[in-house]
């Protein structure tokens, strides 16, 4: 349900914000934006999403932004897809890698432990649950038990975001919106 509220129940300080992004990206401020600005306390997630999401880790930037767009497409959250699978791409310098992971998981041209860890994450996305031999299998495939547990931080991350994104009715801007919005997100990260 698209709440209008999102669109035009700013306070006074985030409404000029909202204007500086307008005028200097020359695209309209994305609805995740809009939310983080309309009630903080409520959505919280920015330093969250920002530690997961670019706190230390093994996982480059480029593989959480992908681990966040898997999610996403695990969640049919058609805007956090879009709008993390271009932060990817972006990290990456590689639209082609990020579309075949979402795509194709087995055939994607990505390392075994990438791998594994989404195929984790989408199970644990869809089904709510992994088990032990699951955790083993990511475990076999040399990924850390540091790395799982930074994995999860995104999945929760974006778990929740992408709910919020669906529940709010978040609509995908332009391409060219999303690849501004990913060069904003690779330089100043979720604060």
């Amino acid at each position: 349900m698209r709440l209008a509220i999102l669109d035009r129940g700013h306070r006074l300080h985030a409404k000029a914000i909202m204007v500086l992004i307008r005028v200097f990206s020359g695209h309209p401020v994305v609805d995740a934006v809009k939310l983080a600005f309309y009630r903080p306390e409520f959505y919280g997630g920015g330093a969250l999403t920002h530690e997961a999401m670019r706190g230390q880790s093994d996982w480059s930037v480029g593989d959480r932004e992908l681990m966040a767009a898997y999610i996403s497409k695990a969640n049919e959250c058609p805007f956090c897809v879009a709008a993390h699978s271009a932060t990817s791409s972006a990290w990456y310098d590689d639209e082609t890698r990020v579309a075949a992971t979402l795509t194709d998981l087995d055939a994607a041209p990505i390392d075994e432990q990438l791998r594994a860890m989404l195929r984790m994450l989408g199970k644990l996305t869809e089904q709510n649950y992994v088990d032990a031999d699951e955790i083993r299998a990511v475990l076999d495939a040399s990924v850390s038990p540091e790395q799982i547990k930074d994995a999860l931080a995104v999945s929760l991350a974006f778990n929740i975001t992408d709910r919020l994104a669906n529940a709010f009715g978040f609509t995908v801007a332009s391409p060219e919106a999303m690849n501004a919005g990913a060069r904003h997100l690779l330089k100043r990260g979720y604060r």
